[in-house]
Order: C-alpha cells, then sequence, then structure tokens
C-alpha cells in the first residue's frame, strides 16, 4: 500500500467538505442578496405610497380615507420590520457560512502541508538508502579490488611478478 494513501484520502475528505462549505456559502450570499432586495422594494413601495397619499390627503381628506391609510402603512410597516430581521439573519447565517468556508480551507491548507512533507521525508528517505546502497556497493567493489591480489596469488599471499 502507498504511505501516501490515507493522507491522500484525507486531502479528498477535506476537499469535498471545503466545497460543500463554499456551496453554503454562495447559497446564504444569494439568500442574504434575495432578502436585502426585498427589503429595498418594501422600503421604495412604502416611500411612493406615502408620497401618492400625501398628494390625495392635500386635495381630499375623509376619515374613512385616513383610516385605511393608517391601516395599510401600520401593515406595510409590519412587512418591512419582519424583512428587515429577514435580512438580518441572512446576514448572520452568510457570516457563519463564511467563518466555516474559511476553517475549511484552512484544514484543506494544512493537509497539503502535511502531505508535502511526508512527501520530502519520504524523498529524503530514499535518498539516504540510496546512498547507503552506493557506500555499500563501493565499499565491495573497492574490498574485491583489493582482496583480488592476494586470492589470485593463492593462500593470501601476493603473487610473484
Amino acid at each position: 500500500m502507498n504511505p501516501m494513501q490515507p493522507l491522500l484520502a484525507l486531502l479528498a475528505q477535506t476537499e469535498r467538505e471545503r466545497d460543500q462549505a463554499w456551496a453554503e456559502a454562495q447559497s446564504a450570499a444569494q439568500s442574504h442578496q434575495t432578502a436585502a432586495t426585498q427589503m429595498e422594494q418594501l422600503l421604495v413601495y412604502r416611500r411612493e405610497y406615502e408620497q401618492r397619499w400625501s398628494k390625495q390627503f392635500q386635495s381630499e381628506s375623509r376619515i374613512e380615507l385616513v383610516h385605511c391609510y393608517r391601516g395599510f402603512m401600520d401593515r406595510l410597516t409590519q412587512a418591512v420590520e419582519q424583512q428587515e430581521r429577514v435580512t438580518a439573519y441572512a446576514l448572520a447565517q452568510m457570516e457563519r457560512t463564511r467563518v466555516k468556508l474559511a476553517e475549511e480551507e484552512m484544514r484543506v491548507a494544512s493537509v497539503r502541508k502535511l502531505i508535502e512533507r511526508r512527501q520530502q521525508e519520504l524523498r529524503l528517505s530514499a535518498d539516504r538508502q540510496e546512498q547507503k546502497q552506493t557506500d555499500e556497493f563501493g565499499s565491495r567493489m573497492a574490498w574485491n579490488v583489493n582482496a583480488s591480489p592476494f586470492i589470485a596469488g593463492g593462500m593470501g599471499l601476493p603473487r610473484a611478478a
């Protein structure tokens, strides 16, 4: 088994979790944008409604119309306040998902750094092993070259020339 396999599996898992966190952050950002847009539309509508009715009240101000206007404005104000809460919640959710995404990015970076260190350790170990084998081979070759005259001359004595 490849000694890096568990770390590569961990990296794949952390990347999947990071990608999920990214998708959640994108969704939360979209939800916040939608809520903020809806709130702005409500505020614009309320301003336009107030302007229309202020003109209406200048020309005619029957009490029934004033009550109708006030009732609708109260409901519209409640809708704006509710949308403000929805927007605030969406903003908080967006911030939470951004924090989670940053944490997941940090985890991915940490696992990648660990993999780099392990790969470097494996390379150093392989280099040391290769150097050891080269040294042993060189030592054997030197021993064989130095031992050859004694062996060839018989009984460990030097050969006559």
